[in-house]
């Protein structure tokens, strides 16, 4: 009899319009990914077919784990060349917030994200599968990110290359500012995510020499 009347107790007061305690364990959760750090590049290198091939391979990515409806752009910038204006990764990846793929929010917006409030980290910046990127220690190392971009998210000035020729070249020469995704390592801003130091070359064995793999950030610029 008493389970019979907790039984009629409950259904009242789920039909009454009032709301049921809580299911234990249940928690809140952010948005739908809008930011990952590639799992791994196109392969070539620095060479990623310029900003196009670079947003096409996140859109590859994102398309893989189901995040294809979000239009995807590369968190890199480009230097002027001639006639071509310079880009800056920061103008490109949309208002936020952003969500990686264990709904955390690493920033809200733009400011957020060039600032010290951020929430990137080796446990944050993670891939488009939800995979946590090797860092400085683990074997092989990939933590370095290209970026082409001083620490605000700004090109740099023409002339040093930093972009590995605006992201077309995978020669020996030539060089692209990397972020550290760990926050840790060397360089003149070793804890920077986006702006740490420079490759030794613009190969893939070059980049997998410093401390990296050919890997980038990815940023949706829209979401449903």
């Amino acid at each position: 009899m008493k389970k019979a009347l907790t039984v009629i107790a409950f259904t009242t007061l789920a039909t009454s319009g009032l709301a049921l305690p809580a299911a234990q364990g249940a928690h809140h959760e952010g948005g739908s990914m809008s930011f990952f750090m590639t799992s791994a590049g196109p392969g070539n290198g620095a060479d990623l077919g310029g900003l196009a091939g670079a947003d096409a391979h996140c859109q590859m990515l994102a398309e893989a784990a189901g995040a294809g409806e979000t239009t995807w752009r590369a968190y890199l910038s480009t230097q002027a060349d001639g006639a071509k204006a310079a880009v800056n990764a920061r103008d490109r990846i949309g208002s936020g917030p952003w969500y990686n793929a264990n709904h955390v929010m690493v920033a809200k917006d733009v400011d957020d994200l060039h600032s010290a409030n951020n929430k990137l980290s080796k446990e944050n910046s993670i891939s488009e599968k939800g995979e946590v990127i090797n860092g400085r220690g683990d074997t092989p190392n990939r933590h370095d990110v290209m970026t082409g971009s001083a620490a605000n998210g700004m090109a740099f000035a023409s002339g040093e290359d930093k972009t590995c020729r605006n992201w077309t070249s995978s020669a020996g020469d030539g060089s692209a500012q990397v972020g550290h995704h760990d926050r840790t390592g060397g360089g003149a801003d070793p804890t920077s995510w986006n702006s740490a130091h420079g490759s030794r070359g613009c190969g893939q064995a070059d980049l997998q020499g410093t401390g990296g793999d050919g890997l980038y950030y990815c940023f949706a610029i829209n979401r449903e």
